[in-house]
């Protein structure tokens, strides 16, 4: 079920149906262009956000998306502790992609953003989150279309590439590294840590300020902390497996998932490009949207 409207409104509080487009996809219905007030927390939006769409993944959870633009159709993921206003609306990415032509699709992770954060095990299995994403492709009718993420995001689309058959015509991986994707272990204690001691790290270390942003965004620490249960390795030789046209960028200072110019090297059609920042600096530059969108664009 697809639903149009924000979540207070009376078409979600009466679980109404919404219209599907002509020809048999969900997503053409005349879109709520509203501006609403995601949950951010204290980031403030220099752009009106829209306001999100909702609906029921495969196992019934609710999830939310966003979407800015007309034309060919991109699915961007964003990273973990984030959610789409913040990670592709906040610092102009989605609306650089958007200006180049795409219609610009940005999911809230489960756990996430509007999307639904339940407590319970159950809604955590593994690789639910390549699931959702899938589940989105199938809602919204997409067959041609291009994927990528940041982050946990670049970590779910490889995931809907290697192990859920996802076909995009291009993909973009961007702040991630080949260690993140082949090895997700030490990536997932690092936040199980930072979330089993919240309030415990001292100011100025990598902990405080994974703290901190987890507060800008009102992350939901134990739901959260399930979301670190979903994780799933991917083998190398399937990542070398994937053969779309793939950008794969990193920030130059960008560390934190190993090294992104392997993961690149790794796949018969991918290239390497770097923008300025580490793991969390660099989701902010304009040259990130900038490559982004030159990228799918070319």
């Amino acid at each position: 079920m697809l639903i149009y409207c924000h979540p207070l409104s009376d078409c979600a509080v009466h679980n109404h149906r919404c219209t599907p487009r002509s020809g048999g996809s969900t997503a053409a219905v005349p879109r709520d262009r509203r501006a609403t007030t995601p949950k951010t927390g204290a980031f403030p939006l220099s752009e009106p956000v829209p306001a999100p769409h909702f609906f029921s993944s495969f196992d019934g959870t609710q999830l939310a998306w966003r979407e800015i633009g007309e034309g060919r159709p991109v699915v961007l993921i964003h990273g973990y502790f984030s959610n789409a206003a913040v990670n592709w609306l906040k610092y102009g990415h989605a609306q650089k992609v958007a200006d180049a032509g795409f219609r610009v699709i940005m999911p809230d992770l489960r756990g996430h953003g509007d999307s639904a954060k339940p407590h319970d095990a159950a809604h955590y299995p593994p690789d639910v989150l390549m699931q959702d994403g899938l589940a989105l492709i199938a809602q919204l009718g997409l067959s041609d279309y291009d994927l990528g993420g940041y982050s946990l995001g670049a970590r779910t689309t490889v995931r809907m590439l290697a192990n859920g058959g996802a076909a995009p015509r291009k993909v973009v991986i961007s702040g991630m590294g080949l260690t993140g994707l082949v090895d997700t272990a030490g990536r997932g204690e690092y936040f199980r840590k930072v979330l089993n001691s919240l309030g415990s790290f001292e100011r100025g270390t990598p902990e405080f300020m994974t703290e901190a942003f987890l507060k800008t965004t009102n992350g939901d620490a134990k739901a959260l902390l399930r979301v670190l249960d979903t994780f799933v390795d991917t083998p190398e030789a399937a990542i070398a497996e994937i053969a779309q046209p793939t950008l794969v960028l990193s920030g130059a200072e960008d560390h934190d998932n190993g090294s992104a110019e392997a993961l690149s090297e790794l796949m018969p059609n991918a290239i390497y490009r770097e923008v300025p920042g580490n793991h969390m600096s660099a989701v902010t530059r304009p040259e990130l949207g900038r490559t982004i969108a030159d990228f799918l664009a070319a």
